[in-house]
């Protein structure tokens, strides 16, 4: 009932916005000789404001045709490689010619960066795409908005999620190295430690977690109180809605992502309510470098997708409740995951110190349970002064974290050269 009020809520304003967007254009037009004056301007910047909250927000374009590497300009091109209805492997495509011209000449690793599926778009990995587009060919899981898939293909639930993860990889072949950016850090560790006990040729050469809930048991935050504080009933009452008409996945049973964001903004809704002050008060200053920063951020921030019933239901009570996985109890097709058996795979973690939807901890609980691994394929560094976007974007990715990153790929990579250089000796 929610979500159907909540589309009649869209359209029943659009009159509204209609009527303030012509009073944007009205005021905003270059033919208007007092567009320029205060009430101009203010007259401008509510309707504006206004136009942008309750307009519809889709998926972001990415937005990547070109990185500097070494100092030269690279052109990208994405590219879908990979699909089924539930996602799209993207292939970030350096071009060739101009790979060249900045002197890389021979193949790079491919990387694997799954983007978490918890309410917004992977577009919101931007930066950490363009990062790893200077030393990787780079691929980005690139999940399907729930609503938009039909009831006929199915469930897809945190199983289905880890299957994904293992058929991406095997689809990149031996050996790629994978990201795990938040949500995705224990479903990426279930699928490494599968395919590290099966002995897979594809199974990861690294694997780096940030800010992820590997054992959300440490640290705990809002987010891991409410999740303890609430009877799984409550989160399979309240938070799951059936997606209307017109959308192609009408009847489907959802977690909206419009549930998602509210509850991540009422977290911080002072921060928000400041930030929409200050850009009103930069439109009515004639500041148009920061309105348009204010409407990057938010044009990411706003655009949000719905998850299937059951992979939000059972994240939920597997990753917040039972905590199945750091107790050694996590099941999947009838097999126990055991991330112990993992022996050669090289693991980096990285957290925040102000992160507060995955506390400190919370991430390096994969070194414990990873005891298989010598200590020389462990790395964990907690990054100062950033939060959880600040993990995986911002200057201090760019400039501290996405380093250690890169030298811990490099370093693996060497020593698999040297190994394959003795074998061919011998």
């Amino acid at each position: 009932m929610l979500y159907a009020l909540y589309e009649a809520g869209y359209y029943g304003s659009t009159p509204l916005r209609l009527t303030a967007r012509a009073t944007r254009d009205f005021w905003s037009s270059s033919l208007n000789p007092a567009r320029d004056t205060p009430v101009g301007r203010r007259l401008f910047a509510s309707a504006d404001l206004f136009a942008n909250l309750t307009r519809r927000y889709g998926r972001p374009d990415w937005n990547i045709h070109e990185v500097m590497i070494d100092g030269e300009p690279v052109r990208v091109r994405k590219t879908e490689v990979w699909r089924t209805p539930w996602v799209r492997l993207i292939h970030f495509t350096r071009n060739m010619a101009d790979m060249r011209k900045a002197g890389r000449t021979s193949l790079e690793p491919p990387v694997l960066i799954v983007a978490p599926l918890s309410g917004h778009y992977a577009t919101l990995l931007r930066g950490t795409v363009e990062a790893f587009l200077q030393d990787h060919e780079v691929f980005v899981t690139d999940w399907s908005n729930a609503r938009d898939v039909p009831m006929l293909e199915g469930r897809f639930d945190f199983h289905d999620y880890i299957d994904h993860i293992r058929d991406a990889l095997r689809f990149l072949g031996p050996r790629p190295h994978v990201v795990a950016v938040c949500q995705p850090g224990p479903p990426v560790l279930a699928a490494a430690a599968l395919m590290a006990e099966d002995d897979e040729p594809s199974r990861p050469g690294t694997m780096t977690f940030m800010g992820s809930p590997i054992d959300a048991r440490l640290s705990p935050t809002v987010t891991n109180k409410l999740a303890e504080e609430r009877p799984f009933a409550w989160f399979a009452s309240n938070m799951i809605y059936t997606v209307p008409a017109p959308y192609p996945g009408m009847g489907r049973r959802v977690y909206p992502g419009f549930v998602q964001l509210f509850s991540f903004m009422s977290m911080n809704i002072e921060r928000h309510q400041q930030a929409h002050l200050r850009y009103l008060e930069d439109l009515m200053k004639g500041d148009g470098d920061s309105a348009e920063k204010h409407l990057e951020f938010y044009d990411e921030y706003l655009s949000v997708l719905d998850l299937t019933e059951e992979f939000y239901l059972q994240t939920v009570k597997t990753v917040f409740q039972d905590y199945l996985l750091p107790k050694g109890e996590l099941t999947h097709r009838g097999r126990l995951v055991r991330p112990e058996k993992i022996g050669d795979i090289g693991l980096l973690t990285v957290e925040g110190e102000n992160d507060d939807i995955s506390g400190i901890g919370q991430t390096q609980a994969a070194h414990a349970l990873c005891s298989g691994l010598p200590e020389a394929l462990k790395e964990d560094y907690v990054q100062p002064h950033v939060g959880h976007y600040g993990v995986f974007n911002g200057r201090r990715f760019r400039e501290e974290i996405y380093p250690r990153v890169r030298g811990f790929i490099r370093r693996f990579e060497a020593k698999v050269d040297k190994r394959a250089a003795a074998n061919a000796a011998e």
